[in-house]
């Protein structure tokens, strides 16, 4: 299965909110998608639609496949702590989407590109891989050939987002992962205890 490259408006009327961030037309029909999207008498979900439903909110606000997403499920089990509280951690450690949080994006799956075509470092060395697992103190860069990029200029300039745990230095082009965040500071509304009931049954 390739990585969901489909309409995003669509996505966001699914799950009732704009998870790929700013959606003009998410807010126009602000209801589900399809021939009865606005048909408020709908039946009552099952538990378990609901339990799929956040898991499937979560892969797609993270653009993650489902076997990825399991991985990080079972390395998120195995871990001392709060498994959905380490599952989301693991997701923000990413290195597609901490060079999205750092601005040098505008979305995460713009992100996963520039990582892809090696423009960004860490720690002075160019990683290719978007999935890259960020430790505490990482420094993560644009590579000296892509500081002239126009896309991450403009989307530098645009980015006006702060978070505790991310630091930025405009002058260098680099920030630094100075803490894994705490799940009261990531801001994504995901429900990752329905996460755990589903993946434990």
């Amino acid at each position: 299965m390739a990585r969901y490259t489909g309409p995003k408006s669509k996505i966001a009327r699914k799950f009732g909110e704009a998870i790929f961030g700013d959606d003009k037309s998410f807010e126009k029909k602000n209801y589900p998608p399809g021939q009865h999207g606005n048909n408020r008498r709908r039946g009552k979900k099952s538990e378990y639609a609901i339990q799929l439903m956040e898991k499937q909110k979560a892969k797609y606000t993270y653009g993650i496949l489902e076997r990825q997403f399991r991985n990080i499920f079972t390395r998120a089990n195995r871990s001392k702590g709060v498994t959905g509280e380490v599952l989301l951690q693991l997701c923000e450690a990413r290195l597609d989407n901490v060079v999205y949080r750092l601005g040098i994006s505008t979305s995460r799956r713009g992100a996963r590109q520039l990582v892809s075509h090696r423009h960004i470092t860490v720690n002075g060395e160019v990683v290719n891989i978007p999935s890259y697992t960020l430790n505490a103190g990482d420094v993560v860069g644009v590579r000296e050939k892509s500081k002239s990029l126009q896309t991450i200029k403009d989307s530098l300039s645009a980015n006006s987002s702060v978070y505790e745990w991310l630091n930025w230095n405009s002058e260098k082009m680099e920030g630094s992962f100075i803490s894994v965040p705490e799940r009261i500071q990531i801001p994504e509304n995901i429900k990752e205890q329905l996460i755990v009931e589903l993946y434990s049954k």
